[in-house]
């Protein structure tokens, strides 16, 4: 439940958990269905998906009416989803909870295996209720594809990796991803998918060939664990950002593959701290400040706004989920690295160094989103 806590009087709120299902499942050539009243899609299609124009999805809003709310018509819901499949041919079928559904109690698992026994196409439900961010979403999405769509039995390919939690909504739609799959190239790994951005769903089912995963945002860590739970894969977190952080993510990789341990690359971050403060997703940003600290030798602290696992923050870094706390956090930072919305709520005096986020400021400055994978010199 918000509570007047979680309001936010000054900045803006993260894109919520149903975009993210959206966002994962983009390319993957299934149906998403959101169940959510007519025209609430427009928010996900306008504000947070940049190839909504460039690339054709099924992606579908159910239409959910007042009398539908009220008196929980999951029959028309089935009829109207099914039909839409039998003419559509989808390779699977994604339902997702909106705050709706939520507070009627609509039983989304029970719906798709009704949808799945009456089409025989895989469907599954995400369980969102728009009361959290992209990442509990997305995170979601992308393991079910690890438990639904990945083959067993399959060889294991020398020095392979998939990349995974590789969305535009934290990655945007310039040469981010590319720029992560040539270091990996370079470094003599085989990428044999990104999860979600530029593979298939065929390429995504050979995921247990690979050695080694490797995790560029949260999004991507529950398929991670779903892998190894079912592969036995180990992963590696980190964004191989600046030439000196790469190497030391390419190390971790190759550390993983010999020694079947998962790693965080930069656990060992020598300069934590500091009164740089960098607001984002934990894995980008605790990558820029290990990049940072590499090439400039910065001391940075992070500051996560999002739902995030204890283990992905550093001791000195923080978890501030609130307007409130955020601000709090910010009294005594000389230098903030942030979204340009989050300018509106930092002392006078401070520094500010704008790294647009998608899931934060959505289109408004799409086109100054920087490729830092390639060049970590943008931010001075």
């Amino acid at each position: 439940m918000l509570t007047m806590k979680q309001a936010s009087a000054f900045i803006s709120t993260y894109t919520a958990d149903v975009s993210g299902v959206c966002s994962a499942l983009y390319e993957l050539g299934g149906m998403t269905v959101m169940h959510d009243a007519s025209g609430c899609n427009s928010t996900y299609t306008t504000h947070d998906e940049p190839r909504w124009y460039d690339m054709d999805s099924m992606i579908y809003i159910t239409g959910l009416s007042e009398m539908e709310a009220i008196m929980g018509d999951d029959e028309k819901l089935i009829h109207d989803i099914v039909a839409a499949a039998n003419e559509l041919h989808p390779k699977f079928i994604a339902i997702a909870g909106t705050p709706i559904p939520m507070m009627i109690g609509t039983d989304f698992p029970a719906i798709a295996e009704v949808i799945e026994n009456e089409t025989k196409i895989p469907t599954f439900a995400i369980q969102t209720n728009g009361m959290h961010s992209y990442i509990c979403g997305a995170e979601q999405a992308l393991a079910e594809i690890v438990k639904r769509f990945t083959l067993t039995s399959i060889p294991k390919r020398t020095k392979s990796v998939n990349v995974l939690g590789a969305t535009p909504l934290d990655y945007s739609v310039n040469s981010s991803i590319d720029s992560i799959k040539r270091r990996l190239t370079e470094a003599d790994f085989q990428v044999l998918s990104v999860w979600a951005m530029g593979s298939t769903l065929e390429q995504m089912k050979q995921a247990g060939a690979a050695e080694v995963n490797l995790v560029v945002s949260s999004t991507g860590l529950l398929a991670a664990k779903e892998l190894q739970k079912k592969f036995g894969t180990p992963y590696v977190v980190g964004v191989p950002m600046g030439d000196q952080f790469a190497d030391v993510v390419m190390k971790s990789l190759d550390r993983a593959i010999s020694t079947g341990k998962s790693q965080i690359a930069y656990d060992k971050r020598a300069m934590c701290g500091g009164d740089t403060v960098i607001i984002g997703e934990s894995i980008y940003s605790e990558s820029l400040a290990a990049a940072l600290a590499l090439e400039r030798n910065m001391k940075v602290k992070v500051l996560c706004p999002l739902e995030t696992e204890a283990d992905l923050l550093l001791s000195e870094d923080i978890l501030a989920e609130d307007e409130d706390s955020i601000m709090t956090y910010l009294k005594g930072a000389k230098a903030v690295i942030a979204d340009p919305i989050y300018r509106r709520i930092i002392q006078p005096g401070t520094k500010f160094i704008s790294l647009p986020h998608e899931a934060f400021s959505g289109r408004i400055y799409r086109k100054d989103i920087p490729d830092l994978v390639d060049n970590i010199d943008i931010i001075r």
